[in-house]
């Protein structure tokens, strides 16, 4: 399995210097770029499926365990306040409570089938199972439970022909080889899965309408940075003043699609 494979670009790590081994890091993480390029057709599948699940009425779920699971929690707690979807639309379901990765949860082949149950999944919903290895447990049996009800779904792997990938509709598998530390997968393959994740995320909301050009026009502006940025997209879209779009923000609820099409009339 390559992700659990020796680097034999880093078998001296333990005697490198700290400007060396961030070096070295530095060019093994060049290899991310690449593997994930060679995955963006299906990755693309998988964001239209995404996108379609969510305009039809249903629920986008990530499963993850370890870092996988911290990635997805991660992700799904910044699609409501970047893009203005309620938070019940994409979950980040995880092996652990939280993000401490010391449990076995993520052996037990029984426990992802157990949450989606209590999410009351079905046939209208898209299951994403994200694991560097590419065959845990609590992933692939989730998978397999969505698949069995009928619900689409689509894997997230580091290695080539993964477990989770034989059962998944859609198998995104970029291959980020060994990692510098032996089998540490929080860091090159970690880094593939978030990039991942920011693209299905990103370009799914992108199709469904929450972005205008390149602006996030259903921001939630929650704080004092957000607010700025509202006014600043409202501003560089309409043209107005920072006053007329602080008034037509207040006006709208902080609502910055509906601030801008008050202004555009």
């Amino acid at each position: 399995m390559g992700t659990e494979s020796r680097n034999p670009n880093s078998m001296n790590l333990s005697e490198l210097s700290a400007l060396e081994i961030v070096r070295l890091m530095n060019q093994e993480d060049a290899a991310v770029l690449t593997a994930v390029g060679e995955c963006v057709e299906r990755i693309a599948e998988a964001s239209q499926c995404y996108s379609e699940t969510l305009r039809n009425g249903g629920r986008v779920f990530y499963l993850g365990a370890g870092t996988s699971g911290g990635l997805a929690l991660i992700d799904a707690a910044e699609v409501p306040p970047t893009f203005g979807l309620s938070d019940d639309k994409v979950i980040a379901l995880t092996a652990e409570d939280g993000i401490y990765y010391t449990t076995n949860d993520e052996d037990d082949p029984d426990k992802a089938e157990r949450q989606l149950r209590e999410h009351n999944l079905t046939s209208n919903d898209f299951v994403i199972g994200l694991a560097a290895s590419g065959s845990t447990p609590y992933v692939l049996h989730g998978l397999k439970y969505a698949t069995s009800i009928g619900a689409k779904t689509a894997s997230v792997a580091c290695n080539k022909n993964s477990l989770i990938g034989q059962v998944a509709d859609i198998a995104i598998e970029a291959d980020t080889g060994p990692e510098v530390l032996t089998g540490s997968t929080r860091l090159k393959a970690g880094t593939a899965e978030k990039m991942i994740l920011n693209m299905l995320s990103t370009s799914a909301m992108v199709s469904l309408g929450k972005v205008v050009s390149n602006f996030m026009v259903d921001v939630k502006p929650m704080n004092e940075k957000l607010q700025k940025r509202a006014k600043s997209i409202i501003i560089q879209i309409t043209g107005c003043g920072e006053a007329e779009a602080e008034a037509a923000l207040r006006q709208c609820n902080d609502s910055v699609s509906q601030a801008i099409r008050l202004i555009q009339g």
